[in-house]
């Protein structure tokens, strides 16, 4: 298979958000963050789908020589094939992949985090990271809007969390910083065991707060120069916001559902977006 299209299947077959934000970008464009999210999902599920930490680890060591190979060499895997024709039209640093790495091999070593300090670096090489690249891809002339970049990646990931929350707490993975779960009143075994108190609802209305926060501290960044540049990022940030709002006015039930907004709202909310420039 042509390695583009099996990163186009990947990325549709995941059923993300970030899908619709992809659909007005230009087809290089299109072409090379289809390929950088291809890439984060391949090593998302490399720790999602391994019950091993040991096989998932020789599997993360795999991929930093693909990486490599990107770079200097001859890769194997078809998405990073697909990078390795992108990387010279946008140049991509190598380091950032690795940052990238570096963030989901921190889920085999750590399944809580005792405040936001220490969340905040897991975000940043998830997400923070990913949103550096997607800047790169998108185009700019401001670095400024690298800064933009960075808190917006925060604020997805922040935002990825309030969903999964149950999900993740089903795998034994709690991302809210324990300072604050035992701040509002919250034992670790009411997440765990899927008790949603009323002191859990006031733990997910301050989540919600600070991922909003994220987002209005990004758009104060983003040059006006690069607005245009970066619309799928805006498109994005549109489609997860709604998401927050319909979780809020749901009672914040992330523990027992997950809430999810249906394709042709995302597709609505990212044409309107689209439009608005």
């Amino acid at each position: 298979m042509d390695p583009h299209q099996y990163c186009q299947q990947k990325a549709a077959a995941s059923g993300s958000s970030f899908y619709y934000s992809f659909l007005f970008l230009p087809e290089d464009r299109r072409r090379a963050i289809i390929a950088l999210y291809a890439f984060c999902r391949e090593v998302d599920d490399v720790v999602d789908e391994c019950t091993d930490a040991a096989v998932a680890r020789a599997k993360l060591a795999w991929w930093r020589k693909e990486v490599a190979a990107v770079y200097h060499g001859s890769p194997q895997h078809p998405v990073a094939r697909a990078l390795a024709a992108l990387v010279p039209r946008f140049h991509l640093p190598e380091e950032r992949l690795n940052e990238i790495i570096d963030g989901m091999e921190m889920d085999l070593e750590h399944s809580r985090y005792p405040d936001f300090d220490a969340l905040k670096l897991y975000c940043r090489r998830v997400a923070g990271v990913v949103g550096l690249l997607s800047a790169e891809i998108f185009g700019y002339q401001d670095r400024h809007t690298l800064d933009y970049a960075a808190d917006l990646g925060m604020a997805f990931q922040l935002t990825n969390i309030i969903r999964d929350v149950g999900e993740d707490a089903r795998r034994d993975r709690i991302y809210l910083p324990l300072d604050e779960i035992k701040h509002h009143g919250v034992n670790v075994a009411d997440i765990t065991q899927g008790r949603e108190t009323d002191g859990f609802r006031r733990l997910m209305e301050f989540q919600i707060e600070r991922a909003f926060g994220y987002y209005r501290q990004a758009f104060a960044k983003l040059p006006a120069v690069d607005r245009a540049a970066q619309r799928a990022g805006i498109i994005m940030a549109a489609i997860y916001q709604a998401l927050m709002e319909e979780i809020r006015a749901a009672g914040c039930h992330v523990l027992t559902q997950r809430v999810a907004l249906t394709p042709i709202r995302k597709l609505w909310i990212a044409w309107k977006t689209w439009l608005k420039g």
